[in-house]
């Protein structure tokens, strides 16, 4: 099934994506340019997922120390400059 681009600047796009790629032809341009976008949003993850994850690597960590203060450790970490 043939893709006819009727649009002036979506077709100078693909001119410009297919010099950029060096691409054999504006079909080729396209083609890469429409599978790397559906990678990418296939790659993206919900922002629920991405906030179950960052908890999970907190939560691995333990608990907070109720004792730590922080004041000396930074001190301490200068002064080892």
């Amino acid at each position: 099934m043939a893709l006819f681009i009727r649009d002036d600047t979506v077709d100078a796009l693909a001119v410009q994506l297919q010099k950029a790629l060096k691409a054999p032809s504006k079909t080729e341009a396209v083609r890469r340019a429409l599978q790397g976008e559906l990678d990418r949003v296939q790659q993206q993850r919900p922002l629920r997922e991405r906030i179950a994850k960052a908890q999970a690597m907190a939560g691995a960590m333990g608990a907070n120390d109720p004792n730590f203060d922080m004041k000396p450790f930074t001190d301490e970490m200068w002064d080892n400059l």
